[in-house]
């Protein structure tokens, strides 16, 4: 049974950008993984990781920046517009994935990926209110509400060995980052302009990287390990998969893709998390973990059903065009 073909503004199809996120939602679900192996395995700290993310990132997407055809003419995008992506976009992803691997790290891939990505959600829908007067709805109102309530359950129920409240704070900042980096980038690409994702990308990398040296020099840059050349496959498969792949598939998706949207989709980052956390490495789930991180993505879940919702009642008025 085929699905309608429709079109976004930037001519790109609907079903195009929704693979993209979906490949990027799994590719990130594999990042909090690879940085438990690396934190077993070396002294490397998350700022220190999140500075070798963004490095090999940046190395990558220029290579392939080089080796790509070069493009027709595309209209430019205004400079100060410009200048508000790359800064946004890259002091975003420093504090998004920072704050994620600090919040792995302290209370497991499990809990921090499921708060990051169960928290997002809720701060985009309200921002998105408040940026673009999107209306939350009742499905809407029940998504924050279970999500708050989620997160309660979480931090009050889960025992200091499964559950830690710095962690929780840390993933809770992580999804702030992240939020605010989807919303930049929607609301860039709602106003048009000939900005190339991957270039875009890039760009974030190179400055998060000069965001994070600082940090990441004080904390320690080069691993002490046992184990360098595992050390050193996990930071490449870092830097290529959730990373280059993942980011440039982000910002191509969610520049056409309504936030809200994009919000769901990622659902699928969290899901992938929770199977590596606990068919690989171990992690236990609990009654408490269990419940907080069932309210958290049952009210992203609402969150799709105020969508779909919204998008039905939109459609007759979007025949060629636009989500």
């Amino acid at each position: 049974m085929s699905t309608p073909s429709f079109t976004s503004a930037t001519g790109l199809p609907v079903g195009r950008n929704l693979f993209f996120l979906a490949v990027a939602g799994v590719a990130w679900g594999t990042a909090g993984a690879a940085a438990s192996l690396v934190y077993r395995i070396s002294d490397l700290g998350p700022l220190a990781l999140s500075f070798w993310r963004c490095v090999g990132g940046l190395v990558l997407l220029l290579g392939v920046l080089a080796l790509r055809p070069r493009r027709e003419s595309a209209p430019k995008e205004p400079r100060g517009r410009r200048l508000v992506r790359v800064l946004g976009s890259g002091v975003g992803l420093a504090v998004f994935q920072s704050a994620f691997f600090a919040s792995v790290e302290v209370t497991g891939l499990v809990v921090g990926t499921v708060v990051t990505l169960g928290a997002g959600p809720v701060l985009i829908a309200l921002g998105a209110r408040v940026a673009w007067g999107e209306r939350l709805g009742g499905g809407g109102l029940l998504a924050v509400a279970g999500a708050l309530a989620g997160l309660v359950v979480l931090v009050m129920g889960g025992t200091g060995a499964t559950v830690r409240p710095a962690g929780v704070a840390l993933a809770v900042l992580s999804a702030a980052g992240y939020a605010g980096m989807t919303l930049l980038t929607r609301w860039l690409g709602r106003a048009g302009g000939g900005a190339d994702a991957m270039t875009t990308t890039a760009w974030a990398f190179g400055i998060g990287s000069v965001v994070l040296l600082p940090f990441g020099a004080a904390e320690g840059l080069l691993p002490h390990t046992a184990q360098p050349v595992q050390v050193g496959w996990l930071l490449v498969y870092v830097a290529a998969v959730p990373t280059a792949l993942a980011y440039a598939l982000y910002f191509a998706g969610a520049a056409v893709i309504r936030s809200a949207t994009v919000s769901v989709i990622m659902l699928l980052e969290p899901v992938s998390a929770a199977l590596i956390a606990v068919t690989l490495f171990g992690e236990r789930l609990t009654l408490p973990t269990v419940t907080g991180t069932s309210l958290l993505l049952v009210a992203v879940l609402g969150l799709a059903l105020d969508e779909a919702r919204g998008a039905a009642r939109r459609r007759p008025a979007v025949t060629a065009g636009g989500v």
